[in-house]
């Protein structure tokens, strides 16, 4: 299936495909991209290189080869915001999707709504995330889809729904046992390494599991992630170029979650500033000369 997906993918873009016009590379980084942002590079590529599938450096800090686009519309699934052209990804990632999709309507859902996966070459985003760089992070609305004949313009305005309340420690009435069996099924799948979601949603899925809790460990709570989960694979076997993220803390991850539930209801004082401490720097966007060497072919393959 994905042999089939990336050959389509890439026969529809031809049309589309714009040289990126970078010089040979001796070695290290250009001139022309020296001292530059990353993210002007990889946000200008319109489709994935024509390169084996391969994921370099880390989740907030590399690139990937041979990307698969996620078609726009499938039997259980439907990509959103696709002025965003960021429902690329790892053919993994793309696998998952799919199947995790086919597993909701086998639930009783319609499948999935699939949001931010990756840019067609990866790196640095835009706008938005610090991390989908590598093609193996994927964001999937919490929202069960009313119907997966959406438009275009549908997809760029529907709203997501919301599943928190009091800030985040507790979930809504929109949640449901749905939320919780396509999470458990995610987090179930030996391709994913972590899930973030809100600390009120782990909570209540803590309180909700019967069975088997060792899903729960790779569930973990996370400042927004209310109206979307966002879904980590582990870098494919074999990808020597590829760095996982530390795994999760040994045992379910329930009393630390509501530890943030904790912190939310009741802020903990904030600690005085040493008046003699540096101030803490900005964040800087990432220049070509942050990324692995090997971002700097994936942006020039064609």
């Amino acid at each position: 299936m994905i042999a089939q997906l990336r050959a389509l993918a890439l026969t529809a873009a031809a049309a589309l495909m714009v040289p990126l016009a970078l010089p040979a590379v001796a070695q290290g980084v250009p001139a022309t991209m020296q001292g530059k942002e990353a993210k002007q590079f990889f946000g200008a590529a319109r489709t994935g290189s024509r390169q084996q599938p391969a994921a370099f450096g880390s989740y907030a800090k590399g690139c990937i080869a041979g990307s698969v686009q996620l078609p726009q519309t499938g039997p259980t699934w439907q990509a959103m915001r696709l002025s965003r052209n960021r429902n690329w990804g790892h053919p993994q990632l793309v696998n998952f999707v799919t199947d995790l999709s086919a597993k909701a309507a086998r639930m009783g859902w319609n499948g999935l709504y699939v949001g931010d996966m990756s840019q067609p070459r990866g790196g640095p985003m835009l706008s938005g995330h610090r991390s989908h760089q590598l093609g193996l992070d994927a964001d999937i609305w919490l929202m069960p889809p009313p119907r997966l004949n959406l438009t275009i313009n549908d997809r760029e305005n529907l709203s997501a729904m919301s599943m928190r309340r009091a800030n985040g420690a507790y979930v809504n009435s929109g949640w449901t046992r749905g939320q919780h069996e396509v999470l458990k099924a995610a987090a179930s799948d030996p391709r994913v390494a972590r899930i973030f979601i809100f600390p009120g949603a782990k909570v209540q899925m803590c309180k909700d599991e019967t069975g088997n809790r060792d899903w729960l460990r790779k569930i973990r709570p996370w400042w927004g992630h209310h109206y979307h989960f966002h879904v980590r694979l582990a870098c494919p076997s074999g990808a020597s170029g590829c760095v996982n993220q530390a795994p999760p803390p040994a045992g379910d991850g329930c009393a630390e979650a509501q530890e943030w539930v904790a912190n939310i209801l009741n802020p903990p004082k904030p600690k005085p500033r040493d008046p003699n401490a540096p101030k803490p720097k900005p964040k800087r966007e990432l220049t070509m000369a942050d990324l692995p060497q090997q971002c700097v072919g994936v942006l020039q393959s064609q």
